[in-house]
């Protein structure tokens, strides 16, 4: 729990997130830790975990979802099929929604919205899909409200995003090559509305070209705007935003 209240939030790598709740709740949206090349190591193990969430079926996103569930035993939310592969490896507490949803969980509200990308993996030498990628908006029990996009590229709908729900805090890939990059998180920035932006999906591998810095160029022009720039295993609270 933040020393204020707040929600407090740590960027583990790529599009990895841990968050601690105002009371005290963790969450972790895309478990992938043991094998992201940019997670700390002293961060690679979790102490406590309430929630989890993962946005889509591809290893960098959940390699570590089964794992983690059978660990840590946290309440799991996930798109319908992917919830269905969950249940099948033994994870009991795997409610599957889909777009549009949402969901109430000890008084944090998730809802699932839409992503452009695609979803599935390999396992045993077979390819399964994974159910449509995906993004979160999670309003947490004081009101503040957090977009994390999941993998995306840019789309017209992001304008609706930013009006239902107006996020307080946006969380978008910036890397380019499998997500958008710095030129279309700029324009969707500008599609949301929002003011407060954390970079994610940059720096794990060397196609991701995208970086914060280019981000700041491109979004020059918006008045008020804060890219909020961390590194694998830095924090910031709330009140710092």
């Amino acid at each position: 729990m933040s020393s204020d209240g707040g929600v407090q939030i740590t960027w583990l790598g790529h599009a990895t997130v841990r968050i601690e709740t105002p009371t005290g709740k963790t969450v972790l949206i895309d478990p992938w830790l043991q094998g992201n090349p940019a997670t700390p190591d002293d961060q690679k193990q979790l102490k406590k975990l309430d929630l989890m969430l993962v946005t889509h079926a591809h290893t960098d996103h959940m390699g570590d979802a089964v794992s983690v569930a059978r660990q840590m035993k946290p309440a799991v939310i996930a798109i319908y099929e992917f919830c269905e592969y969950l249940t099948g490896k033994g994870i009991e507490n795997c409610t599957g929604i889909n777009k549009g949803g949402t969901i109430e969980w000890n008084g944090i509200h998730v809802t699932m919205v839409d992503a452009v990308h695609s979803s599935g993996f390999e396992e045993d030498g077979k390819y399964i899909p994974g159910g449509a990628p995906a993004g979160y908006i999670i309003r947490f029990e004081n009101d503040f409200t957090l977009y994390h996009s999941g993998d995306t590229d840019i789309f017209e709908s992001m304008r609706l995003i930013g009006r239902l729900y107006q996020p307080d805090l946006a969380m978008l890939p910036i890397g380019d090559y499998y997500t958008m990059g710095p030129r279309q998180a700029a324009e969707a920035i500008r599609l949301l509305g929002v003011r407060r932006v954390i970079p994610i999906h940059w720096g794990t591998f060397p196609l991701l070209t995208g970086t914060p810095e280019q981000l700041e160029r491109e979004t020059g022009d918006i008045a008020g705007l804060k890219i909020i720039t961390l590194h694998p295993g830095q924090s910031v609270s709330q009140r710092d935003l």
